[in-house]
């Protein structure tokens, strides 16, 4: 359902295919972030993604209600040795900001904990 909405809305903004690819995953990633994070895997609460396009961005908005962190915190550990050591996980922030133009952070855990992610529109 998620990638179905923002393949949609990366589509009405004119991306191309590899664009709207690249946007889907970022959004998918950071989704699955909050449930797994923020929410403890507990799928009855919710996520909120809101679009806005305009003629040269388009923001996308992640929200939620769990436990926040901080991002400054996160190891990012090098690829290679996330490679070597076989690991699943570590790489979510790394794909979020490989695709998107600009990612924020706004937390208020167990209030509202914002995900401000920027495309710029190459459109011409």
């Amino acid at each position: 359902m998620i990638r179905d909405f923002v393949k949609s809305i990366g589509t009405q903004a004119g991306m191309t295919e590899m664009e709207v690819a690249g946007l889907e995953l970022a959004v998918d990633e950071a989704c699955a972030n909050v449930m797994e994070h923020a929410y403890d895997s507990d799928s009855t609460k919710e996520v909120s993604i809101r679009a806005i396009v305009d003629d040269n961005l388009l923001k996308i908005d992640v929200t939620d209600t769990g436990k926040g962190f901080d991002p400054a915190a996160v190891e990012q550990l090098k690829l290679a040795d996330l490679v070597s050591a076989k690991r699943t996980g570590g790489l979510g922030m790394r794909l979020i900001n490989s695709f998107m133009d600009e990612v924020h952070y706004e937390m208020q855990p167990g209030v509202k904990n914002e995900l401000k992610m920027v495309k710029r529109l190459h459109k011409g």
